[in-house]
């Protein structure tokens, strides 16, 4: 090698840490709203920093983390050049998961991939993670902007998130507490949430297509046409609604009276309601769920979000392969006894929340079934 080198910089390589700078500089507020009282100084240091204190008025606190990402909805946010929700789903789809064992979230960080930092996209993409943050009552105490030129396209990018949170042992939720004979309530979902969209991307035909092209143009003005399927919305906004996140109703239920009376609960993402519901069930304990099926379809035992039956029908679906793929608009799922079941509705009412019957426990071996294969 030649003594004699080229000067090269790392803005030369594609690292553009002034715009970087800038980012960071757009997000500090977004970030500080967030803040709970336990959170100690601000971003900018190495950790994010949070006081246990609190821990110490509970009899057995056990912390309880989840992280997860956003997935190949991302794909749709960057053709269609919508930035600013895609931030919930990704708190959503961490805090619902710890919420399943009945854990406060107490912090939350994330972590952004892109091809190339424009501090106005970033703030976007972090004002939608803030926002998600005070939706879950946690704090957003750190993140990371990786820019990796060379490795993604400049307008792509990923995200990923990490939550932590605690709950008392003795009030942590526990499968193993459903019994046959239990109901299984639900609560609506906003559509897709953030599962489905490998599938989604098919049905659309945006696979492939790259943003900022005439055919991205072509394919975004399509998807954004009302649909009278859709109620007369677009299939762009249906698609981008965001991740409903559950926290703070579920947890006033379970401080409040019937908190006591819930004997477990699932998040339904990644697997539909047959990969998930299981996973809130004791191992002698089966769920039947109301579905119904003739030559002309199915029909679950509620209302099925538009978009969710939209897509289902053009993928051509079958009712197994839908319930296997789609939360089919129920959130999340709340079990316990029949008898308590109007008073945990009426809580669950109290809050806001819109309840409904999706089934039942039987003896069995931890499965989902559903009716119609009874």
């Amino acid at each position: 090698m030649s003594e004699s080198r080229e000067h090269i910089t790392y803005e030369d390589a594609g690292v553009d840490t002034a715009e970087g700078g800038r980012a960071v500089d757009a997000i500090k507020q977004m970030v500080a709203e967030t803040a709970r009282p336990e959170v100690i100084g601000g971003i900018g240091g190495f950790g994010g920093l949070f006081s246990a204190a609190a821990f110490k008025e509970m009899d057995d606190p056990v912390l309880i983390s989840g992280t997860d990402g956003v997935g190949t909805k991302l794909v749709l946010a960057q053709l269609l050049d919508r930035h600013e929700t895609v931030g919930q789903d990704l708190v959503a789809m961490c805090v619902n998961d710890i919420l399943a064992s009945g854990a406060e979230p107490l912090f939350f960080l994330d972590y952004i991939a892109i091809g190339h930092i424009e501090a106005e996209r970033m703030a976007k993409i972090v004002k939608g993670v803030a926002d998600g943050c005070k939706l879950a009552g946690c704090a957003l105490v750190g993140g990371e902007m990786a820019e990796h030129p060379g490795v993604m396209r400049a307008d792509d990018y990923d995200l990923a998130g990490f939550a932590v949170g605690v709950v008392d042992r003795p009030r942590m939720l526990d499968p193993q507490n459903v019994r046959p004979g239990d109901v299984i309530l639900g609560l609506p979902s906003s559509g897709i949430h953030s599962n489905g969209y490998s599938l989604v991307r098919k049905v659309v035909g945006v696979d492939g297509i790259e943003p900022g092209t005439p055919e991205a143009a072509a394919k975004r003005a399509e998807l954004e046409q009302p649909l009278e399927e859709l109620g007369g919305a677009s299939l762009a906004d249906a698609l981008l609604a965001p991740t409903r996140i559950y926290v703070k109703p579920v947890l006033e239920v379970l401080r409040g009276e019937a908190g006591s009376r819930v004997h477990a609960i699932a998040h339904i993402t990644g697997g539909g309601i047959t990969e998930n519901l299981n996973r809130a069930l004791a191992s002698d304990v089966d769920a039947v769920v109301e579905r119904t099926t003739s030559p002309e379809g199915f029909a679950m035992g509620w209302d099925v979000p538009p978009v969710i039956s939209y897509i289902a029908r053009a993928a051509g679906l079958s009712a197994d392969e839908a319930c296997k793929t789609f939360n089919m608009g129920v959130g999340l799922c709340v079990i316990c006894a029949p008898e308590d079941e109007a008073a945990v509705r009426a809580a669950f009412e109290a809050q806001g929340e819109h309840p409904f019957r999706v089934g039942t426990c039987v003896s069995g071996s931890g499965e989902v079934t559903y009716s119609d294969e009874r």
